[in-house]
């Protein structure tokens, strides 16, 4: 069985949040699991029970977790041209390093037009 064709775009922004606030969840539920698990068995369950305190020890830590990552990921989302210069050359010499990347940036973009 062949593997699945790969890209390169990688999705939307917001189909990477969404992936970061699902994966940030998935790690907060184990967290939030182990680390319940044992306040419960050193304290005690509490007056509202087991289910109820393990719960929210689960479903908080899973809410923060998938809030913090889905940022990060957001953050972490740039674009292949997000710190491209203008042009800023006056007597046609390119000099200065960020605009010789910004002049090869140019020369790709206009290569993967044709």
């Amino acid at each position: 069985m062949p593997p699945p064709p790969q890209t390169t775009a990688g999705g939307s922004t917001f189909d990477k949040m969404k992936m970061g606030a699902f994966m940030g969840s998935c790690v907060g539920l184990t967290i939030g699991f182990i680390f319940g698990t044992f306040s419960v068995m050193r304290a005690g369950p509490g007056p509202r029970g087991l289910v109820a305190t393990l719960s929210q020890y689960m479903l908080s830590s899973a809410a923060t977790f998938g809030f913090f990552m889905s940022i990060g990921s957001v953050i972490r989302t740039e674009s292949q041209y997000a710190y491209t210069l203008p042009p800023n050359s006056t007597n046609g010499k390119i000099s200065h390093p960020l605009m010789m990347a910004w002049k090869k940036s140019e020369e790709r973009r206009k290569m993967e037009k044709l």
